[in-house]
């Protein structure tokens, strides 16, 4: 959904811009909620204000809760489907592979420094442990440290800068 929002937004539409999308997508992963809706929420009030950003949430929510809710209605015994169940394998598939699109899309258009990129490339790995080890961590947990130790830095920075002019 990240992808479809920005290639509208952004690539057909120009209502922001790739680093407003960024920022966007950042804040909207840090709050509550689906990231695709708190995108859609915050470009709908850009453009329209409140009656925009109501408009955009439900344009965005609204199609897939009435998908949902009349399959769920209609077909008891759904998932026992067999070319249903794998069509939803194939859809677990396909959603990984826009996640890592809008990802790569972020870190090529990101300033490249050396810290930033160490401390997405240790989250990425520890993330990669935490699947492959089966451990009992969440991967909140180690974007949240991540997001900690580069406020670290940047505060650590702005210090020293500050004592460099003084």
């Amino acid at each position: 959904m990240l992808s479809i929002i920005e290639d509208i937004c952004v690539e057909k539409k120009n209502w922001i811009t790739h680093d407003e999308m960024m920022n966007i997508t950042v804040i909207a992963e840090s709050t509550p909620g689906p990231i695709a809706i708190n995108c859609a929420t915050y470009v709908g009030y850009k453009k329209g204000k409140l009656p925009g950003a109501i408009l955009a949430t439900l344009g965005v929510a609204v199609p897939s809760f009435v998908i949902i809710f009349v399959i769920s209605m209609f077909l008891e015994g759904f998932l026992e489907i067999a070319w249903i169940a794998h069509a939803f394998q194939g859809i677990k598939l396909a959603v990984g592979i826009l996640i890592l699109d809008a990802a790569l899309k972020m870190i090529r258009k990101m300033p490249k420094k050396r810290l930033q990129i160490g401390i997405m490339v240790a989250a990425f790995i520890v993330i990669i442990l935490i699947n492959v080890l089966e451990l009992h961590l969440s991967s909140v947990v180690v974007m949240i440290t991540a997001a900690l130790a580069s406020v670290a830095f940047f505060l650590a920075g702005e210090r020293r800068r500050k004592e460099e002019q003084t």
